[in-house]
Formats: C-alpha cells, sequence, structure tokens
C-alpha cells in the first residue's frame, strides 16, 4: 500500500511536469521546474541518443503510384523507476507501467489533437541526459529555445508536404514501451482507432484522406474512401450521365468499371448487346483469398435506355438504382461457394447474412442492394479506385459524361495536417 501510495504522488507531480513542460514548449516560460520526491527509486533522463526510448515516424502514403513521404522524430522521455514500476514523461503524456502487477495506463494525455479533420502533433522531444536516485528530493529542470521545426506542411522540405493532404493515406507509428497505453489512448478519442505490434512495441494509427466528393467530370480514375459499414446504406449517390464521344454513338463491346483491394475485385460491365438503344449491366465480384474460383456474378434483367442518336447518344446509369433488377447468374465454376460473400461481417463476408438460390429460379436483387454490399466489402480495409476501360474504341466523351459519387465515410479522416518539433533541454537537479 505504502508503494502504492508513493507511486501516485510521483504521477501526480509528473502531471505537473507535463503541464509546465507545456508551458516551456509554448513559450510561456523559458524555464520550469519541478520537484519529485524520489521515495527509494530512480529517475532518469533519457535523451533521443537512446534510440530505444521512444520514436514516432510519420508516413504519408499515395496508393495510387505507391510512393510515399516520411519522417520521425524521437521522444526522448524523462522515467522514474522503482522495482519494475515505471512512470514517464514522453510525447507530451504521461504513462504509468505497474510492471508484474500487471498493464500501462495513460496518466496524462499526450500532445496529439484530432477533430475529425485536422491531425495537429507537436512533438515533444527530450533533450539530455542525467540521473538520480535515493529517498530524497530532486529537481527536473526544462528549458527549450522556443524554435519549433516545422516539419508539415513544409513545400520546401518537400512539394508533397502541403495542406489539404493530397496522399490516401497517413500513418503514425509510435514505438515506445508504453506503446499500448499510447493505442488504447488513441481508441478512447472520438474519431480514431489503433491497432499494435507487439512484437516491435508499436502503435499504429491510421488516417485516410477523403477523395472528393459531389458531381465531376468523368475521368478513367474514380477514388472511393471508406465506407462506413455500419450504415446499411452508406452510398448515397453513385450514378454516370454517359454522353457519346463519336457518331458511333454510345456502342460498348464491354464498357468495364474494376476496383482492386487486395485479393478483391469488383467490377461493372456495360454491353450494348441487346437492342440499339439500351445498355445491359453484369456485375461480377470475386475473392481469391476464399479461393481462385470464388466469383459471384450477376445479370441486369432491366436495361439502361439510350437516349439520342449517333454522337448526341448519352444513357443515365444510377448504380444504386433501387428498381433495377439484378438476377444471381451461376459462374459455373468448379468449387465456387456461389453466395461466399454474403454472411457475417468479417474480412471475407458482410451483411446480409443470406443464401442466394443457386438452383432454378435464381435469386433477385435490386441493384442498390448488389452495389451498397460489394462496396462495404471492397472499401474494409483501403480506399479503392474504380479504373474505367472503354476498349481501344471507348464510345464516351469524358469532357461532356459526368459523375455522381456521395457516401457516408468512415472515422479516421484527414483533410489537414500540421506537424512540429518541439525540442526541450531537460536536466536533473539534485
Amino acid at each position: 500500500m505504502q508503494d502504492d501510495a508513493e507511486a501516485q504522488k510521483v504521477e501526480q507531480a509528473f502531471t505537473i511536469l507535463d503541464s509546465r513542460i507545456s508551458k516551456v514548449a509554448l513559450g510561456e516560460s523559458p524555464l520550469q521546474t519541478t520537484s519529485i520526491t524520489l521515495g527509494g527509486g530512480s529517475i532518469n533522463v533519457n535523451g533521443p541518443d537512446e534510440t530505444e526510448k521512444g520514436r514516432m515516424t510519420i508516413q504519408i502514403i499515395n496508393q495510387t503510384d505507391n510512393t510515399k513521404e516520411e519522417f520521425n522524430c524521437s521522444l526522448g522521455t524523462v522515467e522514474y523507476i522503482k522495482d519494475d514500476r515505471k512512470i514517464a514523461y514522453e510525447g507530451g503524456g504521461v504513462w504509468s507501467n505497474y510492471g508484474s502487477k500487471g498493464g500501462t495506463i495513460m496518466v496524462s494525455p499526450p500532445e496529439f489533437h484530432y477533430n475529425g479533420v485536422t491531425l495537429t502533433l507537436p512533438i515533444m522531444t527530450i533533450n539530455g541526459r542525467s540521473s538520480s536516485s535515493g529517498k530524497g528530493d530532486i529537481d527536473i529542470a526544462v528549458t527549450s529555445d522556443n524554435k519549433p521545426h516545422i516539419l508539415y506542411p513544409n513545400v520546401s522540405a518537400s512539394v508533397l508536404r502541403k495542406n489539404p493532404v493530397v496522399h490516401d493515406k497517413v500513418i503514425v507509428y509510435i514505438e515506445s514501451q508504453y506503446y499500448d497505453a499510447w493505442a488504447n489512448y488513441a481508441d478512447t478519442l472520438i474519431y480514431t482507432s489503433a491497432t499494435v505490434d507487439d512484437a516491435n512495441e508499436t502503435a499504429i494509427i491510421e488516417f485516410y484522406t477523403t477523395p472528393p466528393m459531389g458531381i465531376f467530370s468523368l475521368t478513367n480514375k474514380i477514388k472511393m474512401g471508406q465506407v462506413n459499414k455500419s450504415n446499411l446504406q452508406p452510398v448515397h449517390d453513385f450514378n454516370f450521365h454517359f454522353e457519346a464521344a463519336e457518331s458511333q454513338g454510345l456502342n460498348p463491346k464491354k464498357y468495364e468499371m474494376k476496383a482492386t483491394s487486395g485479393t478483391k475485385t469488383l467490377t461493372y460491365s456495360l454491353q450494348k448487346k441487346g437492342g440499339a438503344d439500351q445498355l445491359e449491366l453484369y456485375v461480377t465480384y470475386m475473392d481469391t483469398s476464399v479461393g481462385p474460383d470464388y466469383i459471384e456474378h450477376w445479370e441486369g434483367i432491366d436495361v439502361f435506355s439510350i437516349g439520342g442518336e449517333q454522337a448526341e447518344e448519352f444513357s443515365s446509369v444510377d448504380l444504386l438504382n433501387e428498381s433495377f433488377i439484378m438476377e444471381y447468374d451461376p459462374p459455373l465454376q468448379d468449387g465456387a461457394d456461389t453466395d461466399f460473400s454474403w454472411g457475417p461481417s468479417n474480412t471475407t463476408s458482410e451483411l446480409p447474412n443470406v443464401v442466394i438460390n443457386t438452383t432454378s429460379g435464381y435469386d433477385q436483387y435490386a441493384l442498390d442492394d448488389i452495389t451498397q454490399h460489394y462496396i462495404k466489402l471492397m472499401t474494409k480495409e483501403d480506399p479503392i479506385e474504380f479504373s474505367l476501360d472503354g476498349g481501344s474504341q471507348d464510345p464516351m466523351d469524358y469532357s461532356t459524361s459526368k459523375v455522381t459519387l456521395n457516401y457516408d465515410s468512415l472515422g479516421n479522416v484527414i483533410t489537414y495536417l500540421h506537424v512540429t518539433q518541439n525540442e526541450l533541454n531537460a536536466y536533473v537537479v539534485n
């Protein structure tokens, strides 16, 4: 009980230390000191030359061309140790490790601010190396030149370090003895969640940029962020207004809109083969992680009409059309489980949990149901990008055709990023 009471007093002292370090970092005071009673323990200032004492790495990734921008900062710590009990200031927060009694908790939150739009990271780096042990009182002194290094945005360091963030994903890696408490803290925030790499003692927090939504001119690439799968119908608009490019009109032998996410592939195929004034739709989904022959294929019972003549032809294709009926068309692949993706929500399936009738009288669903289901599956892990391909004689006029895309995006979305490194000099005063 006495040890617990002493540790609690040290935690309170570290909370005061945290507050006073913030004053130094913000330029409110050039020097702050905090008294700590050692009580038979030791205190250490561990500067960043000791790489095992914490590091924050930020990666900004463009998934389209597989490029990334990366920068990192050592954190350093002010750490109290008694037996296997540890209490530390790191990264603007205070952390407490209970050792053999189990677990690590956050005592005071770190300098990590995210409001669902902007991520602000004033990274606190502790410089210096000193220590003391015994039962008496010591002071921790902290100074700073109050000249933070601006890491992001910083176009002088790289033209890619600009706001709004133009890449697809931002990942924050926090290597620390207290990584599990860092991850738990991120999970308590409204808009974030974290995973842990136990082997490397790292908390991992991922953020995504949301591709633009609204009405746009048609392009060969259409990006879509992760949708909120807890919403039964997270996609609000996904429709196309196609206009013909030349006098042959809208006459695609096979106009494909294909997206790939890891082992999953979703393809919408438009074909003009059942008549001169209509487009037929086929939807194919496959996931090779389930098996090489696991394919689900749907054929439109209805068609999309084509208006106008020749170069003036146009068609509106709404992939969320609730009255456009699709019928299951067995892929005739040996070993295929024909309704493998319609089940409990996990890595390879998504609600609704239904059995697709693959014998006589194949099941029919509205196109809206088909699109909502597969988009939730496709965006489980990452945003996706549809590639549009009309072949060598693409019939679409991309300058006049339009696409409308709106959806309920998942949390952990980032638009603006602000990262600074604040250098702090700390030392023990006996």
